[in-house]
């Protein structure tokens, strides 16, 4: 059996590093211009080049995204970062718009092109299409089924390569292609600006009774009627495998890096003790599912993958999401003494249990000893103060880039 590339997201430069220690084979990521995830922290020059740097050290490979739908004012901009991608020399551009793609073509004709979900590509025909003007992979749309997956890779040239999402944030509108959020906020989806209106909650007005909205309520707190689950397909590796699938993206580009790390560790876990012994994969399937839920979710589900959803693939009654986990800071430096640096995210207090998370897919539960201002070595019994820099003693020391997370109260 072929073993698929694990694509794991990044929207920061330290998103990315988690990605890459955490099991990815490949991280993707966009820049500060021509990404659909405009909101995200992104990438400049410099840091793309230092991500770039760090990711091939460790075996790597990196992928940029530029993938929005351009227009004639985008044009010139675009040369420019063709040409300033020429020099920082990414593995593979992630391209929906043909004439982006047409560009790239001529600008930087020695970087590979995916061609991005975006372009709903969804038979055999557009994917040799594609493969005639250059493309090296395609990332098919999310409204494919296993079995036409499976009949593409029969029909299709071994060398061409099939992405495919199997886990995040699914879509209402048909490969992401959405109008609503420019049609009601005026922030294109299709030029990475987009408000996410399929999360709202929505009410009926009657067009003879302007200004009276009637409540749809699926509970008390209403109804998010195009709120979709996430994608999750942890307990379906040997389907993915057995369609041929290439790489398994995950998707998160605006996610935190313990989002990053859980869904890395997962995954890779998965597909490697798959692919070792398939009765050690079955078995573990309650150990994924446990673990793959230490990271914020809406609900899981399979897609398409299996035929068209039904109702049961929506959330109805809120757009909140299911958080067993919080986030408290990633390892940045090990001191002499044991101690460690991190940026806190979430608030903690000395005496607290925590867990340190692994890449080999293990955590490890420790004791909050001791918290100190980083800048002036002042103790302090919590850090209640966001992105404050802070040395910490744990009762076990973790190693640099290990995550530290606690369980959600209940």
């Amino acid at each position: 059996m072929k073993k698929p590339e694990l694509l794991i997201p990044a929207g920061n430069l330290d998103t990315l590093k988690t990605a890459v220690i955490y099991g990815a084979d490949a991280v993707y990521i966009g820049g500060e211009s021509f990404s659909l995830r405009a909101k995200a922290d992104n990438f400049d020059r410099n840091s793309m080049t230092e991500a770039i740097a760090f990711a091939h050290e460790h075996g790597v490979k990196v992928y940029v995204t530029v993938n929005i739908f351009a227009h004639n004012y985008d044009l010139e901009a675009a040369k420019e970062y063709f040409t300033e991608l020429k020099e920082i020399k990414p593995d593979a551009l992630i391209i929906s718009d043909p004439g982006l793609f047409a560009m790239a073509r001529r600008i930087v004709p020695e970087i590979d092109i995916h061609i991005s979900t975006q372009m709903s590509t969804s038979n055999y025909e557009s994917f040799l299409f594609w493969q005639q003007l250059g493309a090296k992979r395609v990332v098919n749309a999310r409204e494919l089924s296993l079995k036409e997956l499976k009949e593409i890779r029969a029909k299709i040239d071994p060398e061409l390569e099939i992405e495919s999402f199997v886990h995040g944030a699914m879509c209402i509108s048909y490969s992401g292609r959405c109008l609503l959020s420019g049609f009601m906020t005026g922030r294109s989806a299709n030029q990475g600006a987009c408000t996410h209106p399929c999360r709202w909650n929505y009410a009926v007005m009657e067009e003879k009774r302007p200004g009276e909205y009637f409540p749809v309520e699926e509970t008390e707190r209403g109804t998010f009627i195009f709120n979709s689950k996430d994608l999750c397909m942890i307990d379906h590796i040997p389907e993915l495998i057995d369609a041929g699938i290439d790489s398994f993206k995950v998707e998160g580009r605006m996610k935190t890096a313990l989002y990053v790390a859980v869904t890395a560790r997962v995954y890779r876990r998965a597909i490697d003790d798959y692919l070792k012994d398939p009765a050690l994969y079955k078995a573990s399937l309650d150990f994924y599912r446990e673990e793959i839920a230490k990271c914020t979710y809406r609900e899981f589900t399979t897609g398409f993958y299996f035929g068209k959803p039904d109702s049961s693939a929506q959330i109805y009654d809120n757009n909140t999401y299911v958080r067993n986990y919080i986030y408290l800071g990633t390892t940045e430096e090990v001191l002499p003494d044991g101690g460690i640096i991190i940026e806190q995210k979430n608030k903690f207090s000395v005496g607290d249990e925590i867990e340190i998370l692994k890449p080999n897919c293990e955590s490890e539960r420790v004791k909050v000893l001791g918290i100190n201002d980083a800048l002036t070595g002042e103790a302090q019994e919590s850090c209640p103060h966001s992105k404050q820099k802070l040395i910490i003693h744990l009762s076990k020391t973790p190693e640099v880039y290990e995550l530290l997370a606690v369980k959600a109260k209940e």
